[in-house]
């Protein structure tokens, strides 16, 4: 992708996100300084959840952005039965996570927020992913090994627990591992021009 002069800066610290957008075939750069607090109000509809938190990442930016660059932050929500996980703080936390997905579908929102000097755009996807049922012993092991401590939902579906168990997926594997990629491009070809 011909970014024409742009910088593109990713403001994130996951490195699926950097891995995703390395697949876009574009140069970036990695700059996490932020002053945003991860918080929003609890009357915030579930859906606009990550899109608030995006926007929050970008305009929590450590500086102001040159009129060449670009940023781009991400947050990503599991909403099951209408419950918010985010990322689990404890080894019981996520086991618990887990516990409550097991064997039902739950929908992952993942946010994208594309801005400039002069303009910012926050788009979002929605996928579905169904598990099966997961034995304690799968829930443990996978916790004890893989410590899924900075993923929404405890879990990361390019992992073991990914593997073994998820049934189904209806909507992006990408959205669900932490960037919705189609969109990001879609976002960048509007701000480049």
């Amino acid at each position: 992708m011909d970014t024409k002069g742009k910088k593109i800066i990713l403001g994130s610290n996951s490195p699926r996100r950097k891995e995703l957008l390395a697949g876009l075939d574009i140069d970036f750069t990695v700059d996490t300084g932020n002053t945003f607090e991860e918080v929003y109000d609890q009357a915030t509809p579930h859906k606009r959840i990550p899109e608030v938190l995006s926007e929050g990442k970008s305009y929590g930016f450590h500086r102001p952005l040159e009129k060449d660059e670009i940023l781009i932050t991400s947050d990503t929500l599991v909403l099951c039965d209408e419950r918010v996980m985010g990322k689990p703080h404890s080894r019981e936390e996520a086991i618990d996570m887990l516990r409550y997905l097991s064997g039902k579908g739950h929908k992952v929102i993942t946010a994208v927020t594309v801005r400039d000097s002069g303009s910012c755009s926050t788009v979002s996807d929605t996928a579905t992913v169904h598990f099966k049922e997961l034995s304690d012993n799968e829930i443990e092991y996978y916790v004890d090994t893989y410590r899924p401590f900075d993923k929404a939902g405890a879990y990361g579906i390019q992992e073991w627990i990914g593997y073994i168990g998820i049934s189904r997926i209806e909507g992006s594997y990408f959205t669900i591992m932490g960037l919705p990629v189609h969109l990001v491009y879609q976002e960048l070809i509007r701000f480049i021009g």
